[in-house]
């Protein structure tokens, strides 16, 4: 039986640095942002979903125009619902199938890697979950710095997910990575090893 483990954190918390170390460390990890990409390529049927429920948001060349998707769901909850409801499900069907494979393969362990993990109640079906944890201005910070966000764009960005200090409550483990990278290191380091024991 293959070990799932849920990976979690805030936008900017550090989450995408924690998911490298554990692919350098040898694990498998499901990167939700990939499926999300993947379920809405041209020709697919979330496409086709997403572009009738939005009109406007495909570009010229029939990609997807996420810079335009984003601008109308990052302020509203009610149309981040409705987009929500067209690509979870269509991401949980390609992560339980990848999964599957990786089981075949004889594999024991892989990550799934979702900032929305906790809101979709993903992490019911984990057998442990992993937290980021990162303080408020820091990921602020980072937002602006990595986004070219204002300060009220990245707080906006911010308050659409769950509140850190709620998805801590979660965790089977929490790393802090409001330090440095070699911190960060030693403790994602440490989590592997405890994930290797029988």
């Amino acid at each position: 039986m293959i070990r799932v483990v849920g990976l979690t954190g805030g936008i900017a918390s550090g989450k995408s640095t924690v998911s490298r170390i554990l692919r350098e460390l040898g694990v498998d990890v499901i990167d939700a942002d990939v499926l999300a990409r993947e379920v809405v390529e041209p020709g697919t049927p979330g496409l086709q979903q997403v572009a009738a429920r939005f009109p406007g948001v495909l570009g010229p060349d029939g990609q997807l125009d996420r810079a335009r998707l984003g601008a109308r769901i990052f302020f509203d909850a009610v149309e981040r619902a409705a987009l929500n409801a067209i690509l979870h499900p269509l991401i949980q069907e390609e992560f339980k199938r990848r999964t599957a494979a990786l089981e075949r393969q004889g594999k024991s362990l892989v990550v799934y890697d979702a900032a929305l993990l906790i809101e979709n109640g993903l992490h019911r079906k984990m057998d442990a979950v992993v937290v980021v944890n990162s303080p408020e201005e820091v990921q602020r910070q980072r937002l602006m710095e990595r986004n070219g966000l204002s300060r009220e764009e990245a707080d906006a960005r911010i308050a659409s997910q769950m509140p850190l200090r709620e998805k801590v409550q979660h965790a089977t483990w929490v790393v802090d990575n409001g330090g440095g990278l070699e911190s960060t290191r030693a403790q994602v380091e440490r989590i592997r090893q405890e994930l290797s024991r029988p």
